[in-house]
């Protein structure tokens, strides 16, 4: 029976309160694209992708028209490109070609462009690490991510010490517009592999030859629940919370059982991550700010951060068998206006941040740096980062963007979701001799278990 209290609750969420499925992402497996050739591998690459997306955003179209309820954007990701182009070496003309078929369908970005290698490196995933700046630097919509650690492994160092020196080249490529490049590449430990967000979604070797995953965000509808709550004890605000993400989780199950359906493709997950924009009505920072808080970075803030992941994924996961990706909440610092303001203002510090990334999903995320940052600091804040992941069993990612030319008090713009982004300070203090040492951090006790 259709209650009609709850429709009108659900409009309210969409007109009002910024409720909207983030993303509609299409994983594709390339498996059955690898040949010893590299034209005749990206060829394939690129007919394969047309044929399973080709009409990925008009379905995503149809059925936010049909049903009313926003899809942002239309993506896909596909298996790591370091696999794909390993029997030939054509790892940049692979990007080029999902760059194109990206093109040419109307999608967003699309993610793969990437390599797990959290215990060892091959020399081909070495020469393929070599190539991100440039193919980053050269195309739209390819976004890149590599898995340095996990658990179970460690930490790969030797690649650490390369990924700071990387995302270092590729700020000054891309330095005419504020080294955006950057903004397409994350360093994670304990990568997922249904991930269905940017920059860090992927196809895993494990999922199936086309998969429909989902992320669903509503910030703002978390913040109006609360807000309505006024001065109620923390454990009757984590129910609310377990109850909104139901709602919500509710609303990306439908979308994405919908368009698996018209498009043919396997059902995947639901990703119910709190994902902010810069618009206002639509923050992480605020929600945390409605429990109490004067302002996001003050003491407290990683206990009301540790509160919302938890009732989120606990609610989310009432709501659907099916839920995965990251599911959590994101703090991507230049995409939430109560982040950004905050950081101005000097009450969210990166070492803040840091502490906030071990309670939540993912990590460092969208945070600008000044332009001079050694390449060893910024390898030194990724192994800190993993760190925390593999010592915490959780899903930690890096995506730090030195801004080439700016320094400490000016801001980055990088436009529509990505947002501005204050340039706040690092540590002065060299880890250089420390990331040097190459190697790798070994894996903690509890990885043992099995």
């Amino acid at each position: 029976m259709i209650n009609t209290g709850e429709v009108y609750e659900t409009i309210k969420m969409i007109d009002s309160q910024n409720l909207e499925v983030r993303t509609a992402t299409m994983a594709i497996s390339l498996f059955d694209c690898i040949t010893d050739s590299r034209e005749g591998t990206a060829e394939k690459v690129y007919r394969k992708i047309k044929r399973l997306a080709g009409n990925l955003v008009k379905t995503g179209n149809d059925i936010a028209a049909e049903y009313g309820i926003p899809i942002v954007n239309k993506r896909v990701s596909v298996t790591p490109v370091s696999l794909i182009g390993a029997a030939s070496g054509g790892y940049e003309e692979i990007g080029k070609a999902m760059d194109k078929v990206a093109e040419e369908i109307g999608i967003d970005f699309i993610g793969g462009y990437g390599a797990l290698v959290h215990k060892s490196a091959t020399p081909g995933e070495r020469d393929f690490i070599e190539t991100i700046p440039s193919l980053l630097a050269s195309t739209k919509k390819v976004c890149s991510s590599v898995n340095v650690g996990s658990t179970k492994s460690g930490i790969n160092m030797d690649v650490v010490k390369t990924l700071g020196e990387k995302v270092r080249e590729l700020a000054f490529l891309t330095r005419d517009n504020d080294s955006i490049g950057c903004a397409k590449f994350v360093a994670f430990c304990n990568a997922v592999e249904d991930n269905p967000f940017m920059a860090g979604a992927f196809n895993g070797v494990g999922e199936g030859d086309a998969v429909i995953n989902v992320g669903v965000s509503g910030p703002g509808v978390v913040q109006y629940a609360i807000a309505k709550a006024k001065d109620a004890p923390l454990d009757e605000i984590a129910e609310i919370i377990k109850k909104t993400a139901f709602k919500i989780t509710r609303v990306g199950q439908l979308v994405a059982q919908e368009a698996s359906r018209r498009l043919g493709a396997q059902f995947g997950i639901v990703d119910l991550s709190l994902a902010p924009t810069p618009k206002v009505g639509d923050s992480v920072a605020h929600i945390l700010e409605e429990m109490g808080l004067s302002s996001v970075g003050a003491h407290g803030t990683t206990a009301c951060l540790a509160l919302l992941n938890d009732a989120v994924k606990k609610g989310g996961l009432m709501a659907s068998g099916s839920v995965g990706g990251l599911s959590g909440a994101f703090i991507p610092v230049s995409e939430d206006a109560g982040m950004i303001a905050a950081a101005r203002k000097g009450s969210l510090t990166l070492e803040k941040l840091e502490a906030m990334t071990a309670v939540c999903s993912v990590g460092l995320d969208m945070i600008a740096i000044p332009g001079d940052t050694p390449a060893s600091t910024i390898s030194a804040i990724i192994a800190d980062e993993c760190a925390i992941g593999m010592v915490n069993n959780k899903t930690t990612a890096v995506r730090v963007i030195p801004v080439y030319g700016k320094g400490v008090g000016e801001e980055a713009t990088f436009g529509g979701l990505l947002g501005t982004a204050p340039i706040i300070p690092v540590r002065a203090e060299s880890a250089a001799h420390f990331i040097a040492r190459g190697g790798r951090i070994p894996a903690p006790l509890h990885s043992n278990k099995n």
